[in-house]
């Protein structure tokens, strides 16, 4: 049963607000570790945690209240000077965000959540009594272990592995710490990557790698992401668009009265196609429109990562800066939503594999703090993400060396690999280049990962690297995934559709221009080496004619000319997908203005179906002769 039965809808207006705000929080947190002194930063963490606060009470959610107003106690002593910001204190800090988040998650099944843990109640408690150091995390953990020291027996019974250290625990509780048995200080243990991400941003076990879950969110996150901020101009556009289409709409009636009348002369024609005109224009802006409500700043998606960078960082020992560029860039909310996981694969990459140790950084001669970017920004239809750290680059020759040793490839492949393809490597099940597994990557999963789910996003990923100098990953993404440019093509009657996007130019296939390079059918196209693949042969069928028309495409890094009967122009197909059955290579399909049914070909698939190692199969152009009785 319900919590907060009759309160559903304030709960869900509360989480989505409270949720931006604790994001904005954690980021405000990054920000003030590096400048302590902000007084400015300083009060609007506090009145982000003051707002919270305020909406736990009125639906008298305690717990999350008492964990708010302690936070608040904290950061009033920090912005009244009586208090410093320290690495510890913002340690503490920044557990008490991320147990708020997980409140916040079990608010999402209308549910009171329990209460914070008593070490963190403490230590917070500790902190604002200016009480709190680095060996007082140790003194009121309950379940760590007891020193070992000839005194030890007489200062404090030993916890064990298999239970609770009581007296710590008492002392937690009761807020009266316990006189320490004399010993070396113990380090704090340093926080599993899981348990950072998860604190940061929330995590379910079928995150990790190797367990079988269903990708995307939760669904209790789906629910609440059903919800969607926009814009009221963008609305008032919508309505007077929708005012206009229906004033058109009563003229062509109106014309259609006349006409049906026998009222056929040029005048009436005439303002029947300029009424058909301004419906057409009238349509296409109130698509574009109504596809605008859709998008929405990246940003949103952008303000979760600093913390994480922040934690995996400093779980590593590393000195990281994530710098966010382009954060109004506006991209569609269902991409944002699938976006998440890859870029936090991306980033972790980076803090782990990219960037170098301290040490490592002052010996190259370069400086202790290291950089992450993450970028976005709209090229043309396209928005592209950048990520990019200032660390040691990849080694062509060592993911070579690694790949053949994983025997993902061979040596034959290994040597007519160029420098592209061997960053390309990484993106294979299975290869890794670390020397065993940790928390936070060594299984070869991670970068595949991200590859699969930018492609489904019928989007691309590209590695651009420089040893010494670091490493950028470059993602490609289509505005929307509702409406989809596409060039007709046909095959003898049939058409299909090609993503616009791919399409470089259209030209003619002259047969005595054709040169056969390496077994496969050439054309020069400025100075450029391209081969043909024929539609026919990559679909598997029969090849009858000679093709006459080539649309030169790039798909990834792959640069051809697609070999078709002819084309039939340009459509903005309104995509629907095969759910129950989607034959190799094709995408989705669409229904043409005809009523014909077209496939959407999938280009990618269809050049890994039929293709060697570098995607480029090696397909006739010329139909063969019959054979002689």
């Amino acid at each position: 049963m319900s919590d907060f039965a009759g309160m559903e809808d304030l709960l869900q207006d509360f989480l989505i607000e409270a949720g931006d705000l604790l994001s904005g929080v954690d980021n405000k947190l990054v920000d003030l570790e590096r400048a302590p002194d902000d007084r400015g930063l300083l009060n609007e963490i506090f009145r982000g945690f003051h707002t919270i606060k305020g909406g736990a009470g009125f639906l008298n959610a305690t717990e999350l209240v008492t964990l708010c107003h302690l936070t608040e106690n904290l950061f009033d002593n920090l912005r009244n000077g009586q208090l410093n910001v320290t690495p510890d204190v913002m340690d503490v800090i920044l557990e008490a965000t991320g147990t708020v988040r997980e409140m916040f998650s079990v608010l999402e099944r209308a549910t009171q959540p329990a209460g914070a843990d008593a070490t963190l109640i403490a230590r917070l408690k500790q902190a604002i009594a200016g009480e709190l150091c680095a060996g007082h995390a140790q003194e009121v953990v309950p379940f760590a272990a007891a020193p070992a020291s000839p005194g030890a027996a007489t200062a404090a019974p030993a916890a064990t592995s298999l239970g609770p250290n009581w007296e710590l625990l008492h002392s937690a509780v009761t807020e009266v710490v316990a006189k320490p048995a004399p010993s070396a200080p113990v380090a704090a243990p340093a926080r599993a990557a899981e348990e950072v991400i998860k604190a940061a941003v929330g995590r379910r076990a079928g995150d990790k790698p190797g367990v079988n879950a269903p990708t995307g969110r939760r669904e209790s996150e789906r629910q609440r992401d059903n919800s969607i901020r926009v814009d009221t101009t963008r609305l008032d556009q919508v309505l007077n668009l929708s005012g206009e289409i229906g004033l058109t709409k009563n003229r062509l009636n109106a014309l259609r009265s006349e006409i049906l009348s026998g009222r056929n002369d040029t005048e009436t024609l005439h303002s029947l196609d300029l009424a058909v005109s301004q419906l057409d224009l009238l349509v296409s802006d109130l698509q574009n429109a109504v596809m605008k409500t859709r998008m929405q700043p990246i940003g949103r998606l952008f303000q979760k990562y600093p913390r994480i960078a922040r934690d995996l960082a400093r779980n590593l020992g590393k000195d990281v800066e994530l710098v966010l560029a382009g954060e109004e860039t506006e991209i569609d909310k269902t991409m944002i939503e699938d976006l998440g996981d890859p870029i936090i694969h991306l980033i972790r990459n980076a803090v782990d594999h990219g960037v170098e140790d301290a040490a490592d950084r002052i010996a190259a001669g370069k400086s202790e703090k290291s950089v992450v970017r993450l970028e976005a920004r709209q090229e043309g239809d396209h928005i592209v993400i950048l990520v990019a750290d200032d660390g040691r680059g990849m080694n062509p020759e060592r993911l070579r060396a690694k790949a053949i040793e994983k025997g993902l490839i061979t040596d034959e492949e290994s040597n007519a690999m160029d420098e592209r393809q061997s960053f390309n490597l990484v993106f294979l099940p299975g290869f890794s280049l670390a020397a065993q597994v940790s928390d936070v990557s060594g299984r070869g999963v991670g970068m595949d990962v991200v590859r699969t789910n930018i492609q489904k996003l019928n989007g691309s990923i590209e590695i651009q690297s420089q040893m010494g100098k670091g490493t950028t990953f470059v993602i490609s993404l289509p505005l929307t995934l509702a409406i989809l440019p596409v060039l007709l093509v046909r095959i003898g009657d049939q058409p299909f559709a090609v993503p616009l996007s791919m399409v470089r130019e259209i030209l003619p296939i002259d047969i005595r221009e054709v040169q056969e390079v390496g077994g496969r059918a050439t054309m020069v196209v400025r100075g450029e080496v391209l081969p043909i693949l024929p539609l026919v042969g990559l679909l598997g069928w029969p090849l009858e004619r000679v093709p006459q028309y080539g649309v030169l495409m790039q798909v990834a890094e792959l640069s051809f000319i697609l070999a078709v009967d002819t084309f039939a122009g340009r459509e903005d197909a309104v995509i629907k997908s095969l759910d129950d059955f989607r034959p190799r290579g094709v995408a989705g399909v669409t229904t043409l203005s005809n009523g014909q049914i077209v496939l959407i070909l999938d280009m990618k698939e269809l050049l890994g179906g039929a293709g060697d190692h570098r995607g480029m199969p090696r397909l006739a152009l010329i139909p063969k002769e019959p054979a002689a009785a």
